[in-house]
């Protein structure tokens, strides 16, 4: 299998292009890893399954969410994002993206 590539990265700051929010990614599946029923009922506008998808903190919310890659776009003037989440998953924001306190591997 190929390695998928994604034009973003965790810690980026992005805004949803069909809901117009700002957010943090936090994690990164380079396909679809949810349910056919979640996809089915909350994915409106079908995105596809075989790019990647984020994991993002909803910034003045308390909600995260799953976005295909293909819906969201880069924040060329980022601020930093109000989520109760962010002090537990970032280091700091740096001006233009967050730092990952743990690294995976």
């Amino acid at each position: 299998m190929e390695e998928v590539k994604t034009k973003f990265k965790i810690g980026q700051i992005i805004r949803h292009k069909l809901f117009n929010y700002t957010g943090v990614i936090f994690d990164i599946d380079p396909t679809y890893e949810g349910t056919e029923e979640w996809y089915e009922k909350v994915a409106e506008t079908k995105p596809p399954k075989d790019k990647p998808w984020c994991h993002i903190l909803v910034s003045d919310d308390e909600k995260t969410t799953y976005v295909a890659e293909k819906n969201i776009e880069e924040v060329l003037d980022p601020k930093p994002i109000n989520h109760s989440m962010v002090q537990y998953i970032f280091e700091k924001f740096d001006g233009k993206e967050y730092q990952l306190k743990f690294k995976a591997n």
